[in-house]
C-alpha cells in the first residue's frame, strides 16, 4: 500500500528529502508546506507534488497523509512534533529536536502518548563507512574500546546571520559528532570538557559563538573520546574518525572523488575530500529515509530515535556549560533513566 507523505519546510534539506522519497516506489509526497510557496510552483510540478500551502496545519488535517517530515527551522521543531503526534502522524524531524532539553522532553512525551514513530535526522549514522566501524566495534574486532577520535571540519563558515539563529557550534555542528560518539562507542557520555575559540571569522565571535573547538568525553564504559571541530578547512569537508581498542583500531577516512594516488619522485598526491555535506552524505540521506519508511511498514523501532536526539542535546548543553565555566560537566545515569520513560 502506498504511503503518503507531507513535508513541512521546503528549503535545501526539505527538497533533498522530497527527491529521495520519490525514489521509493511505495511512497507518494502529496503536500509541501513552506512560509513562501510562490517560488516553488515549477519545482512542485516537476516533482509531482499535488499541493503547496503556507499553512502546515492543512497537512496535519489531511487524513490521507500518514507521515510528516519536519524540515523547518529548529525553533519550530518541538511544537510541530507535538502537533503532528496529536494528529496521529509518524514523524521524521531534522536535528536537533529543539534548543532545550525541556522542550525536547515535552515533544517526546507527546510522541509516546500518541503511539507514533519519530526518527531524528542524524544522517551520518547511515554512512556506509561509519556503519562499518560501528559493526566492527559491536563484533569485538577492536577489543575493548579505549579511545574514540572524531574530526569534523566544514569547508567554509556560515554567515553571522545564520550563527545567531543556529543554537551555536555545539548544538548546530558538533551535535552530529556527539550522536556519532554514542553510536560508535555504544555507551553513554558521562562527562564533557569543552574548549573553544574564534580562529576563523571574527563575525562569528561577535554573534556570540565560537568557530573552533576541542571536546573531551568520558564514557560510561570507561573509554575516552576527543572531538575536534572547525568551521573552515581549506581543502574541503573533513570527516574522519578512529576507534582504538585493546585488540586494534578501526578508522573511517574521508571520501574522495576517486581513490587514485599519484606518486612521483617529487610528490605523492590524492584527490581532496568531497567539498560539502551534500556530496559527502548523498547516499546516507537516501538510506536514512529508506530505513524510516521500513520501520513504519514493518512496525519496527526507528534507527535513530527521539531518545538519541535528546541524548545528543544533553551532551551539547553540557559542552556549552563547560565552555562557559571552564570545568568538566558530568552527565548522570539517573537523568538517562528518567528520559527513557518520556
Amino acid at each position: 500500500m502506498e504511503m503518503t507523505v507531507g513535508i513541512i519546510g521546503a528549503g535545501r534539506i526539505g527538497k533533498i528529502h522530497v527527491e529521495n522519497l520519490r525514489k521509493l516506489r511505495n511512497v507518494k509526497v502529496k503536500s509541501v508546506s513552506d512560509v513562501q510557496v510562490s517560488h516553488l510552483q515549477e519545482w512542485a510540478k516537476e516533482t509531482g507534488i499535488d499541493h503547496l500551502t503556507t499553512d502546515y496545519r492543512e497537512l496535519l488535517a489531511d487524513p490521507s497523509i500518514s507521515v510528516i517530515f519536519i524540515c523547518s527551522p529548529t525553533n519550530t521543531h518541538a511544537d510541530l512534533i507535538r502537533e503532528a503526534a496529536e494528529a496521529g502522524k509518524h514523524i521524521f524531524c531534522e536535528k536537533p529536536v529543539s534548543f532545550t532539553v525541556e522542550e525536547t522532553e515535552a515533544a517526546l512525551a507527546a510522541v509516546k502518548r500518541a503511539g507514533v514513530k519519530l526518527q531524528v535526522g542524524f544522517n551520518r549514522r547511515f554512512d556506509a563507512n561509519f556503519q562499518k566501524v560501528r559493526e566492527l566495534v559491536s563484533e569485538g574486532k577492536v577489543g575493548t574500546p579505549n579511545i574514540l577520535r572524531i574530526t569534523s571540519r566544514d569547508p567554509e563558515p556560515p554567515n553571522a546571520a545564520y550563527i545567531r539563529t543556529s543554537g551555536g557550534l555545539f548544538m548546530d555542528m558538533t551535535i552530529h559528532d556527539f550522536d556519532m560518539a554514542r553510536y560508535i562507542m555504544g555507551s553513554e557520555v558521562v562527562e564533557v570538557h569543552a574548549h573553544g575559540a574564534v580562529l576563523v571569522d571574527p563575525a562569528i565571535g561577535e554573534a556570540g559563538d565560537i568557530d573552533t573547538a576541542i571536546v573531551s568525553l568520558k564514557f560510561a564504559n570507561g573509554a575516552l573520546g576527543v572531538i575536534e571541530n572547525s568551521r573552515r578547512a581549506a581543502y574541503g569537508y573533513d570527516q574522519r574518525l578512529e576507534i582504538f581498542g585493546d585488540k586494534g583500531a578501526a578508522q573511517a577516512e574521508n571520501v574522495r572523488a576517486n581513490t587514485v594516488k599519484l606518486a612521483t619522485e617529487d610528490y605523492v598526491t590524492t584527490e581532496k575530500p568531497l567539498y560539502f555535506f551534500l556530496e559527502r552524505y548523498t547516499q546516507a540521506y537516501v538510506e536514512e529515509v529508506i530505513q524510516f519508511i521500513k520501520a513504519i511498514e514493518n512496525d519496527e523501532p526507528v534507527s535513530c530515535s527521539g531518545f538519541d536526539g535528546l541524548q545528543a542535546e544533553r551532551i551539547a548543553k553540557a559542552a556549552r556549560t563547560s565552555l562557559e565555566t571552564g570545568v568538566p560537566v558530568k552527565l548522570t545515569h539517573e537523568a538517562v533513566k528518567r528520559s527513557e520513560i518520556v
